[in-house]
C-alpha cells in the first residue's frame, strides 16, 4: 500500500488575525533578512502539495493552454529546489493556483492593478486523522499576459507561496517586485540561497498546533 503524500483535508479551521510581520534584522544569505514571518515562524513546509486550476472544458482553448504551460514551467523551476507534489483535488493542496486577475490593491497613492497575487491563511487542518498547523496559499495569476510575463509572474507568486514572503532589491531575482528589461524565468542564485535558508529555519508549520491559552473567567 503506497503512502498518500497529500491526504485530503477532513476538517479545517482558519486562525483569524494571523498576519505576517517584518522580521528583526538578522544575518541571512540572499535577501533572507527582508522576509516576513507569522508568530508561528516561517510559513514553510518540508513538502508542498499544489493544485493548479484546470481548463474549464474537456479541452483547453489556446489561452488556457498558454496559462497552463506557464504554470507548469514555473512549478518545474521551483521543483528543482524543493519537493512539490501536484494534486487534482484542491482539498489535498497547501497551494491553490487560480486563473483569474487579482483584485485591485489600495495603496497610499490610489488603487493599483497587478498581474499576480499570493494570499496567505494560517489554518489548523486535520488530514489522515492528524491535526497540523498549515499555511494555505491562494495564488492568483492573470490569464491575460504574454507568455514570458505570465511565466515570470507565476514564478514570483509561487516563490511567495513556498515561503519567500518578501522581496529582493535586485531586479535579476525572481522575487524582485520590479524586474529588468527581460522577465526572470528561473530562480537566481540569491533566490536559491534565500529559499534554502528559510527552509532551515525553525517553524511550527507542519506540526501539531500549540495549545490555546486558558480562558480568563475573571
Amino acid at each position: 500500500m503506497s503512502l498518500d503524500l497529500c491526504p485530503p483535508a477532513q476538517a479545517e479551521r482558519v486562525l483569524d488575525g494571523e498576519a505576517l510581520q517584518s522580521n528583526p534584522a538578522v544575518a541571512a544569505p540572499g535577501y533572507g533578512s527582508k522576509l516576513a514571518r507569522s508568530r508561528y515562524g516561517a510559513p514553510s513546509l518540508p513538502q508542498w502539495c499544489v493544485w493548479v486550476e484546470p481548463a474549464a472544458g474537456m479541452e483547453a482553448d489556446r489561452w488556457e493552454r498558454r496559462w497552463l504551460q506557464g504554470m507548469d514551467a514555473a512549478l518545474a523551476s521551483w521543483a528543482k529546489l524543493l519537493p512539490i507534489v501536484r494534486v487534482e483535488d484542491p482539498q489535498r493542496a497547501h497551494v491553490r493556483v487560480e486563473r483569474r486577475r487579482p483584485p485591485l490593491r489600495q495603496l497610499p497613492g490610489g488603487w493599483r492593478a497587478s498581474n499576480g497575487r499570493s494570499l496567505l491563511q494560517v489554518l489548523e487542518v486535520t488530514r489522515a486523522g492528524r491535526t497540523l498547523l498549515e499555511p494555505r496559499v491562494t495564488v492568483l495569476v492573470s490569464p491575460g499576459l504574454r507568455a514570458s510575463s505570465l511565466r515570470a509572474t507565476a514564478l514570483h507568486e509561487l516563490g511567495h507561496a513556498f515561503g519567500l514572503w518578501g522581496h529582493s532589491d535586485n531586479p535579476a531575482d525572481a522575487m524582485a517586485p520590479v524586474q529588468g528589461s527581460s522577465p526572470v524565468l528561473e530562480p537566481s542564485a540569491d533566490d536559491r540561497l534565500t529559499l534554502e535558508w528559510i527552509r532551515r529555519q525553525p517553524t511550527g508549520f507542519g506540526q501539531p498546533p500549540p495549545p490555546e491559552p486558558p480562558v480568563d473567567d475573571a
